[in-house]
């Protein structure tokens, strides 16, 4: 079970490519009090059909005569990276505030957090822990990064 330190002040920072929350650590390491702060929501995202064309484009070289597909881009990756770099930009304006945070997310939405990140919040960062906690209530979440036992 995933337990991580959350001293008095600690923000934490719960997301995925679509939502984040943000929260505050009002309690102290043993007996843990968060907050939510603030609530980002990415726009709707609707499926690929509606959002671009069913098949990839073809390309033709005119010197050679060769034809080849082209990819298409994944428009839910790009919403999702967009709405990453949308939140590093808004919590670099609550840069100042933070002195530690704890980023939680599915892995490759921590991988693109880690990199969407100014250098002076990466240095703030006293725990991530690897999970997709953005489902589920915040005393959950608490209980959960705590540690605690079900009971």
């Amino acid at each position: 079970m995933t337990k991580v330190h959350l001293a008095h002040d600690v923000w934490v920072l719960v997301g995925d490519g679509r939502k984040a929350l943000l929260l505050r650590n009002h309690g102290d390491a043993a007996h843990p009090n968060l907050r939510t702060c603030l609530v980002f929501q990415s726009a709707p995202n609707p499926p690929s059909a509606a959002q671009g064309p069913d098949r990839p484009g073809r390309s033709v070289d005119h010197a050679s005569g060769r034809r080849s597909g082209m990819d298409e881009p994944d428009i839910h990756d790009l919403t999702e990276q967009r709405f990453v770099q949308s939140l590093a930009g808004q919590l670099r304006t609550l840069e100042a505030e933070i002195h530690a945070l704890v980023v939680v997310a599915p892995p490759r939405a921590l991988a693109e957090l880690r990199a969407a990140f100014s250098n002076g919040l990466r240095k703030k960062i006293v725990a991530e822990v690897s999970k997709d906690l953005t489902h589920h209530p915040v005393h959950e979440i608490e209980r959960i990064l705590h540690g605690a036992r079900q009971g």
